[in-house]
């Protein structure tokens, strides 16, 4: 008899953490699919990588500056503005509207890019 209930205990036990264990993960899963894109360009050997960048509206896309001089990130339409970036130094923006937004180095203009919200 104690066997048996041994038995039922751990079984219980071990179904009661597998079910809140599946249970808790559904529920992140699920979360995460609502979580919008975060998405990086790098600035690197005076040009911003990826040039064309497509997200989804409520993306947060994060400039990283990986060469040795500064750069900004600023958009045609002055929707957005870095300041000036030293190396590894990061600006980012939520995109909360659909639309292509074009965007260059105001210290090297020639330097451009383009991010489109979908």
């Amino acid at each position: 008899m104690r066997r048996i209930v041994s038995t039922a205990v751990l079984f219980a036990t071990t179904f009661g953490v597998a079910f809140v264990g599946l249970h808790a993960g559904a529920g992140l899963s699920a979360a995460a699919q609502q979580k919008p894109d975060a998405t990086e360009v790098k600035i690197d050997n005076f040009s911003f990588g990826p040039a064309e960048l497509k997200v989804q509206v409520g993306a947060t896309v994060t400039w990283t500056n990986h060469d040795d001089i500064p750069h900004t990130a600023v958009s045609s339409d002055k929707i957005f503005k870095s300041k000036v970036l030293d190396t590894d130094e990061k600006f980012s923006f939520t995109f909360s509207k659909p639309g292509t937004y074009e965007y260059f180095c105001s210290i090297h203009p020639k330097m451009t890019g383009k991010i489109v919200v979908q």
